[in-house]
């Protein structure tokens, strides 16, 4: 990936939930590696399928743009309608799923761990965050979806839960929800 440089990231997009390829060029012959599912990005151009977008700690790639999950152009209000839940628990989770992740990687470093026990250890272990000034968007496995938060409270952003049966639209399964929580 390219380092991209200017200030105020903004996600525009999520990675589709199997994770996507990347190139370092809009060229199939020089990929690089590949994004993590549910990764939010910021879509910078398009140049027919190809996106090129940038993620929260500022490295760029080209993607396949036809396969990125566009989230809402705003996040939710600060005066908006009150949010889901209180951020400070789904934070504690998300402290403790790194501590757990570092844990396995100093055991790896030292040699304690060898890479077959590292897999195990953090089988299933996922993690999302973007903090950007008082906003952040977080990804909470328990309930297979991102949520906005502006320190007070939390509000539903995108999901990866399947859509109600009869919606077939040949997308991934992850959709968008009002900022309101309402779908």
């Amino acid at each position: 990936m390219s380092r991209a440089t200017g200030p105020g990231f903004q996600p525009t997009h999520v990675v589709p939930p199997h994770g996507m390829p990347a190139w370092q060029a809009p060229d199939p012959a020089r990929p690089t590696v590949p994004l993590d599912p549910l990764l939010p990005v910021q879509l910078l151009e398009r140049r027919g399928d190809w996106g090129h977008i940038r993620c929260a700690n500022g490295w760029a790639a080209w993607v396949d743009g036809r396969h990125l999950i566009a989230v809402p152009e705003d996040p939710p209000a600060a005066g908006g309608p009150p949010g889901d839940a209180d951020p400070r628990p789904l934070l504690a989770r998300a402290t403790e799923a790194l501590a757990d992740y570092r844990s396995a990687v100093e055991e790896l470093a030292a040699g304690t761990l060898d890479g077959e026990d590292f897999a195990g250890r953090t089988r299933g272990l996922r993690l999302g965050i973007v903090v950007d000034g008082e906003s952040m968007w977080l990804y909470d496995p328990e309930e297979s979806r991102w949520v906005y938060g502006e320190g007070r409270r939390l509000t539903t952003y995108a999901t990866d839960r399947e859509a109600p049966s009869g919606d077939d639209t040949g997308h991934a399964p992850t959709r968008l929800v009002a900022p309101d929580g309402e779908q």
